[in-house]
């Protein structure tokens, strides 16, 4: 295959879902906005500028990765942890494809690059993938655990690298226990939009909020590994999904006129993610919502407005939708690859205003799921079983509703379900540990609505 000489990237495309329609003194305005990349590779994307880095023969962009393989002195209870570690990262280290530049970090209370060393990064080919799998052999479990430290290093690490897409892959097993939250808070900001990074827990002695919040500040993935012998089939299933990556840094644009005021704006599918507070300006009127790293995908997003009231008759643009991606050198204007716009219109027609779109029923829906468990949860942990009942009961009729299967079973493993419909549940006495955090780890998980 030849060389290209100019980066492609997936052609983008936005639809937008609402019911523009607002009653007299309306105001509140809200819309599903589903963006689309399809095609990219080597496939005829849209050309970014000569600056881009060119793709290598039979590759996709340029990319680099860092795996972050905990090794404090817990990995070794049950001792099958470590070894099933060791395998899960070789696993992914086969995976990655040619020419990917990549680092092995051995994470304790300190952070050490175990290969290739000496704070470089190495190219991915049948050799290197040899070394880095014989230097995985003498991994050995001692220390504490401080994850802002890994997460440092796979920063420098990655930076080092001339490519477009950064990645981090992250395995824990305990609490982070030898840095204070504030240290590990002051990392990930830090860390923060350079890179993207999938967390896992392994086994069930991790804490789920410190693995769902690094996730959730670098915009990748979270899961639960319960049982280690499952940690290669999901690390080989991480690495495909990060080598899918051919473009990074897509901004979620939202342009609003005089007086509108922005209510939120979250991804909804495929997980529930709040980007309200991570907005950073545009210019007056725009300001840039960070969306990470796209493949071949499709997510969505509920965007909710304020608009001025206005009478019968009027209508408005209440918002302008924008995928945008930064130009490379960074002294350019950035490239718009799609927009859609959102309206407003005021109607005396009852039917019309009061009817609820439902593309934004659904993820509404799907919001509140995702709050329900979390605070079901919480409230059994606090002792509260009244209250647990209750949120747990909400949420086993909102999944049921909404045809969200996976969390009905993972619901149903901690509550008996008497009546899904009305969500009628009893709190079961003894609850595994596993199942629980599995519930809370995947609360934020969506099913897309049936369009």
């Amino acid at each position: 295959m030849a060389n290209f000489s100019k980066s492609q990237v997936p052609q983008f495309s936005v639809e937008v879902y609402q019911n523009e329609f607002l009653p007299e003194g309306g105001r509140e305005v809200n819309a599903i906005v589903t963006v689309t990349s399809t095609g990219g590779g080597t496939t005829g994307g849209i050309p970014l500028a000569d600056a881009a880095p060119a793709y290598g023969a039979g590759q996709g962009p340029g990319a680099a990765v860092v795996l972050m393989v905990d090794c404090s002195g817990s990995m070794d209870y049950p001792p099958t942890k470590m070894r099933n570690a060791r395998d899960a990262t070789a696993a992914a280290i086969d995976t990655l494809r040619e020419g990917t530049q990549f680092a092995v970090v051995a994470g304790t209370h300190v952070a050490k690059d175990v290969y290739p060393g000496n704070g470089r990064l190495a190219v991915a080919d049948a050799r290197t993938k040899a070394q880095a799998k014989e230097a995985l052999r003498k991994l050995s479990a001692g220390g504490g655990t401080a994850i802002g430290t890994w997460l440092r290093l796979a920063d420098r690490l990655l930076n080092s690298a001339d490519v477009s897409i950064r990645h981090g892959i992250l395995l824990t097993d305990g609490r982070n226990e030898h840095e204070s939250p504030e240290d590990l808070r002051a990392a990930l900001d830090s860390c923060a939009g350079r890179f993207t990074c999938d967390a896992r827990g392994v086994g069930t002695d991790w804490e789920v909020k410190e693995v769902t919040g690094i996730a959730a500040a670098l915009l990748g993935t979270a899961d639960i590994v319960a049982d280690p012998a499952g940690l290669a089939a999901d690390f080989t299933h991480m690495m495909e999904n990060a080598m899918g990556k051919e473009v990074a840094d897509v901004a979620l644009r939202l342009w609003t006129p005089v007086g509108v005021e922005i209510r939120f704006v979250k991804q909804v599918a495929p997980t529930v993610a709040d980007l309200t507070a991570r907005r950073t300006e545009a210019n007056a009127r725009a300001g840039d919502y960070p969306t990470g790293s796209w493949g071949d995908e499709s997510r969505d997003y509920h965007v909710c407005v304020l608009v001025p009231e206005a009478g019968i008759g009027q209508e408005m643009l209440a918002a302008r939708v924008s995928l945008i991606l930064p130009d490379p050198s960074g002294a350019g204007t950035p490239q718009t690859l799609s927009q859609g716009l959102v309206r407003a219109v005021w109607t005396d027609d009852m039917v019309a205003s009061t009817s609820i779109n439902p593309q934004v029923a659904h993820y509404t829906g799907q919001a509140e799921l995702a709050q329900v468990i979390q605070q079901g949860l919480d409230a059994r942990k606090s002792g509260d079983f009244d209250g647990a009942t209750a949120k747990l009961g909400r949420a086993v009729q909102l999944a049921s509703a909404s045809g969200n299967q996976d969390t009905a079973k993972l619901l149903s493993k901690v509550v008996d379900v008497v009546d899904a419909a009305t969500g009628t549940v009893r709190l079961k006495a003894k609850v595994a540990e596993a199942d629980e955090m599995t519930l809370e780890t995947r609360s934020t998980k969506t099913v897309r609505v049936k369009k």
